[in-house]
């Protein structure tokens, strides 16, 4: 099983809406994304509720059965489309992919 994590930094305003309004739609579209994408065993997006002195605004947690599944959702259609929009909202993104 490969746990995937992603965390971003948002910025404070994006794409016309505020850092709050963005991290909700963020959370619809990623979460989403399991209703489009077979290879996804679960996903879960949590939103900070702390940020005074928190460094990121939202984590991605995402599982999958294997590398290669893992592989064919990053380069899915619809998660490749998430993650364009994505990078107009964030200023910082790392991620972790670990084998368990």
């Amino acid at each position: 099983m490969i746990h995937h994590i992603v965390m971003w930094k948002l910025k404070d305003f994006a794409e016309g809406k505020s850092k709050a309004e963005n991290a909700i739609i963020l959370k619809k579209k990623l979460e989403g994304l399991k209703n489009d994408i077979s290879e996804i065993v679960e996903i879960r997006l949590g939103l900070n509720i702390e940020s005074e002195y928190s460094n990121f605004d939202a984590v991605l947690h995402t599982y999958f059965e294997s590398f290669e599944t893992l592989e064919k959702y990053q380069n899915h259609p619809k998660h490749n489309s998430v993650a364009e929009w994505i990078g107009k909202i964030r200023d910082l993104r790392y991620c972790v992919d670990y084998e368990f």
